[in-house]
């Protein structure tokens, strides 16, 4: 997708992006020192609200959705689910968000749900193995039902899915000829599986920021369904999920802050911190040849 086509005009005006995204170098002496170039791909400037990959995956399905009811999937602490939220605000649109956890229903909303909230997202709990098996069509017709939004245009937990990764293939298009690697965090895939699409003869790098390795199965299916088949170079390192999803360790947030620090960019930490700090250690391995440039996909910003 380029901004020609995107939601510059007509019923999704309100999400006019800024693309491409900027793509900077900085200046990071443990990278000089190995003759190592390192960009930042600046997705979490694209819009203020809708920022990084949650606006290439999202608008896709926005457009196909056309004006119905967006119903998607996310934890206590999702990005996803806000930038759902958000979108429906900015677009008029309705959204309900089944949330991971039927025992959060009666406790006071986190930041996070209450920003979803405050954004019209109408918020719908579920217990953790009903919601395991969301993807079965018993089970998601039946949450439908509970919700009262079996007309709903669903869109998949992370937002992955077909369309999103579609629209995540002009990542990779902008950074074509950029760089010999270009990095990004995983949560379910998509934007790798689109990074890789798009982006030619340069090899993509998945960070995984949860646990379990399951990830190459679902991004060769994603690829299959969105393309008919495999696509570009990609590989995934597991090693760099400081014990799962919204795990940020004392070692994690100190690297975090250093990195603020000596660059002046906000760094988020459940996804960016972990990518930035893979890389980082991937290079005291000499995982980067010396001449060699990476780009890290800066995906979002911190919150709140």
């Amino acid at each position: 997708m380029t901004s020609s086509d995107g939601p510059g005009s007509g019923a999704l005006q309100g999400l006019r992006p800024r693309l491409p995204s900027p793509l900077l170098e900085v200046a990071d002496e443990r990278f000089a020192r190995r003759g190592v170039r390192l960009l930042l791909k600046r997705d979490d400037l694209i819009h203020p609200e809708l920022a990084g990959n949650k606006w290439r995956k999202l608008v896709p399905n926005l457009r196909t959705a056309a004006g119905r009811t967006v119903l998607t999937f996310g934890g206590a602490y999702s990005n996803h689910l806000r930038a759902t939220a958000a979108a429906g605000r900015l677009l008029g649109l309705e959204t309900v968000g089944v949330v991971r956890g039927q025992e959060l229903a009666g406790r006071p909303l986190n930041p996070s749900l209450a920003r979803c909230a405050a954004d019209g997202m109408r918020l719908h709990f579920v217990d953790r193995p009903t919601y395991r098996r969301k993807s079965e069509p018993e089970t998601l017709a039946a949450v439908l039902r509970a919700a009262d939004a079996e007309d709903a245009y669903v869109v998949p937990e992370g937002g992955s899915n077909s369309a999103a990764v579609r629209g995540c293939r002009a990542l990779g298009e902008e950074l074509a000829g950029r760089a010999d690697v270009v990095a990004v965090a995983c949560g379910t895939g998509g934007t790798l599986a689109g990074l890789a699409a798009g982006l030619g003869g340069g090899r993509a790098l998945g960070i995984p920021v949860l646990r379990g390795g399951f990830l190459t199965g679902g991004i060769r299916d994603l690829q299959t369904g969105a393309f008919g088949g495999p696509r570009g170079d990609w590989s995934l390192d597991d090693r760099f999920h400081f014990g799962g999803y919204a795990r940020v360790t004392p070692e994690l947030e100190a690297f975090a802050a250093d990195f603020e620090r000596r660059h002046g960019i906000p760094v988020e930490r459940l996804y960016v911190a972990k990518l930035l700090y893979a890389l980082a250690a991937l290079l005291e391995e000499d995982a980067f040849p010396r001449g060699s440039t990476v780009a890290a996909v800066i995906t979002g910003r911190p919150f709140p």
